[in-house]
């Protein structure tokens, strides 16, 4: 099945662009992971607060927490369409990695991402 493409964008005939299920997925996460708490005007609890986290000293326990809040937000967000499987947190300097494996709820099919942002 075909779903709308993430960001929002235009093909080459002008309609609205699509991607397949495994995509799909892939552009939900990276919509939690980088959405703010309270961005959402009617959904406050969707997101991860890792944006403002990526500023704070880099601790071994800063990235546990980051960790733990990225596979708790994947899980309450996403739960009826992927099983987190691992979530690993790494930055250097100015970016921060996420690697995240997870399996589709739809297809069965186990897949490792890795989602980068520079700050």
């Amino acid at each position: 099945m075909m779903q709308i493409a993430y960001p929002y964008k235009v093909d080459q005939l002008g309609r609205t662009a699509s991607s397949d299920e495994e995509r799909h997925l892939r552009d939900l996460i990276e919509q939690v992971l980088f959405t703010s708490p309270g961005e959402r005007v009617n959904r406050p609890e969707f997101g991860t607060p890792i944006l403002q986290l990526v500023f704070e000293p880099s601790t071994d326990v800063l990235a546990t927490a980051l960790q733990a809040t990225v596979h708790a937000a994947l899980q309450q967000q996403l739960s009826t369409r992927l099983v987190v499987e691992r979530v690993d947190v790494d930055r250097d300097e100015a970016v921060l990695r996420i690697n995240i494996v997870y399996t589709s709820r739809g297809t069965g099919q186990r897949t490792a991402a890795v989602f980068v942002r520079e700050t």
